[in-house]
């Protein structure tokens, strides 16, 4: 049987739209948390899917809030050069150890399996992230460092 697909529409977009709906929506979630935007231009269009880019936006920045139990900030950076257009999740959380920065990505992977910090999840979420992205014909990547803080970046081509 195969894997039903998830449509991904690519139209004209203005990314920094969608980064800033993200954010405000975002705020109302993050009691505690400051979520910021910081953007290069007013506007950047490119053919994507405003819908799942959205959507990853959210689940990123509902991670980065989650992994920040003690509030701090939270900043969406969306900048481009002639090839990609990057948004950049920084958070100043928990972090990520280095032995699982590869991993975060599979299909049902939890960093805190025993839910030790209080962090529930199925560990689809960044799974979800990278299939949509990838979808998009962009990547995602991400550092960390453990007590410091995390940067997930997805760069979607510029058409």
């Amino acid at each position: 049987m195969a894997t039903p697909r998830v449509r991904v529409l690519g139209v004209g977009v203005d990314v920094v739209d969608v980064a800033r709906a993200a954010v405000e929506a975002a705020r109302i979630r993050a009691a505690g948390t400051e979520v910021t935007l910081r953007a290069v231009a007013e506007s950047s269009t490119i053919e994507t899917d405003a819908g799942r880019l959205r959507q990853v936006l959210d689940n990123l920045l509902d991670n980065a809030i989650k992994y920040s139990p003690n509030g701090g900030s939270i900043e969406l950076r969306v900048d481009e050069d002639a090839r990609w257009t990057r948004l950049a999740i920084t958070d100043h959380g928990v972090g990520i150890p280095a032995g699982e920065l590869a991993r975060i990505f599979e299909k049902f992977y939890r960093l805190d399996p025993h839910q030790t910090r209080g962090v529930n999840g199925t560990g689809l979420g960044l799974y979800v992230c990278r299939e949509l992205v990838e979808r998009m014909d962009g990547r995602i990547n991400v550092a960390s460092l453990p007590g410091r803080g995390s940067t997930f970046v997805v760069e979607l081509p510029r058409r």
